[in-house]
């Protein structure tokens, strides 16, 4: 099969950070289809080799392993084009357009890695050019809109000009292992499944934790902030992943309806909730590393005034039959303790107790997202022979924790494929099934939209020092509920 990958943001941080590598990773794995033309598109003047020049040199910050020899990458590179554009000049649309007619590949896509606000022009640019023919496939990165309307306009604006089944948009997490291993546990197994629902399951916690600030990112993030960047889209993705019902079938529609069954079904925000069950926070300085780090309002390109939140807790429930009454936790941030994203399925204590056993809930299931990737699942054993009291009768057997540690590294090594590097291949493939349908992602923006609205007259984040787990008014939260974050049980 031919393709033409046309990268719109070619020269772009997202450009040679991720997608390069993982188009690189596909070529290595021999996935990536060999008849295929990856051309890259931006401002700069370049010809093909000192675009070929520029990526080679950033490969120089990719993790050793997946680093091309040199040889490698002169394969590679035979795939590599450039071609200058202005993205707001029709003439240079039409020049694209004969560039990708020399060879009229049997699939295009086109990879909008620019910044949001170009979404609408790009596509309808594409349209113009008669670039949205039915072979076409168009890629959108997160975010796509910063609220409900500007997300509507955009999917409106998309969708007079593309098929939906043309267009795929990208959540990086969904393309995860762990999160692929989790489809696969819940609805490729029989064990977890009649248990996975409010009987047995207490309460259900997703964290993603980064240990890192802002970095150069901070004029961006400051327009941004936690709750778009992270919550809106990755958290809700993963929430709907533990939550949804079995599909019918593995089909792409299939899939998604369950998820938007579980948007629809999350509770809507009142003003008590919205006080009780929400709390952000903006970190102040600190130290990461073992060295004192700097606060958010510090970081280059942040307003010494901003009330942009760093860090998002909240707490909601699913309103249907598998899960009323169950909690479900979502904790998001920067310079946290750790770099840690986890679900944690915490089990209800058996019914009646006939062992001693340690206090708190040691029964729970903890997906690891990263930067560890595996199951890890927490039980009680029991923890020495039972004795013989002086009077005759044996006492209670002393329980202790235990976990059974599935690593997916170690289990399947080499045989990992990267969440970029499968989803690329999914979309030259035309496969749908772990991108985003138009109606999830603005059922996501309309639950999150009254915390939006809510936090405009607040009295604005809390602060919170680099290094720590965020606000303390976080673990209250989830303390009123008698439980705790993972990290405190």
């Amino acid at each position: 099969m031919s393709f033409d990958l046309v990268l719109f943001g070619g020269t772009g941080d997202l450009a040679w950070r991720k997608l390069m590598p993982a188009l690189f990773q596909a070529f290595r794995h021999g996935s990536l289809p060999q008849d295929g033309r990856i051309i890259g598109v931006a401002r700069d003047d370049h010809s093909d080799d000192q675009y070929r020049e520029l990526i080679q040199s950033r490969f120089s910050a990719v993790e050793g392993s997946k680093r091309p020899s040199p040889d490698e990458f002169k394969k590679f590179a035979s795939m590599l084009h450039y071609l200058r554009m202005d993205l707001s000049k029709p003439d240079d649309y039409a020049r694209l357009s004969e560039l990708l007619k020399q060879r009229n590949a049997d699939t295009v896509v086109m990879y909008v890695a620019t910044a949001p606000a170009l979404f609408t022009q790009v596509v309808e640019q594409i349209a113009a050019a008669g670039l949205n023919g039915p072979s076409t496939r168009v890629v959108l990165e997160k975010p796509l809109g910063h609220d409900l309307a500007s997300n509507r306009a955009i999917n409106a604006a998309v969708s007079k000009v593309l098929e939906e089944k043309q267009v795929f948009r990208i959540d990086h997490y969904l393309g995860k292992p762990s999160v692929q291993n989790l489809f696969a546990m819940r609805f490729g197994n029989a064990l977890f499944e009649p248990i996975w629902r409010r009987e047995h399951i207490a309460n259900i916690q997703i964290t993603i934790a980064e240990d890192l600030g802002v970095e150069k990112r901070g004029a961006f993030y400051d327009q941004t902030g936690a709750l778009r960047d992270m919550v809106q889209n990755h958290a809700l993705q993963l929430l709907c992943a533990v939550a949804m019902e079995p599909p019918i079938n593995a089909h792409a529609d299939a899939i998604r309806d369950e998820k938007l069954k579980v948007l629809r079904a999350l509770k809507p925000w009142t003003p008590e909730s919205l006080s009780l069950h929400a709390v952000r926070g903006q970190y102040t300085a600190g130290t990461a590393y073992g060295e004192r780090v700097q606060g958010y309002r510090d970081e280059p390109g942040v307003p010494p005034d901003s009330r942009t939140e760093t860090f998002v807790a909240l707490r909601t429930e699913i309103a249907n039959w598998r899960w009323a009454g169950v909690p479900f936790y979502i904790r998001t941030g920067k310079r946290l303790a750790s770099r840690d994203a986890r679900i944690e399925v915490n089990f209800r204590p058996t019914p009646h107790a006939i062992y001693r056993a340690p206090a708190g809930n040691v029964n729970k299931l903890v997906i690891n997202l990263q930067p560890k990737d595996g199951l890890e699942l927490h039980m009680l054993a029991q923890a020495q022979d039972n004795r013989q009291r002086s009077n005759g009768h044996q006492s209670a057997a002393q329980l202790a924790p235990v976990q059974l540690d599935l690593d997916f590294d170690k289990r399947f090594g080499a045989e990992r494929v990267g969440a970029y590097e499968r989803l690329l291949l999914d979309v030259i493939d035309g496969r749908l099934n772990l991108f985003v349908r138009s109606d999830e992602q603005e059922e996501a923006w309309r639950w999150v939209e009254p915390l939006i609205d809510s936090w405009e007259s607040d009295g604005g984040p809390r602060p919170y020092a680099a290094g720590t787990w965020g606000p303390s008014a976080s673990s209250a939260m989830i303390a009123r509920d008698g439980f705790a974050w993972g990290e405190e049980q």
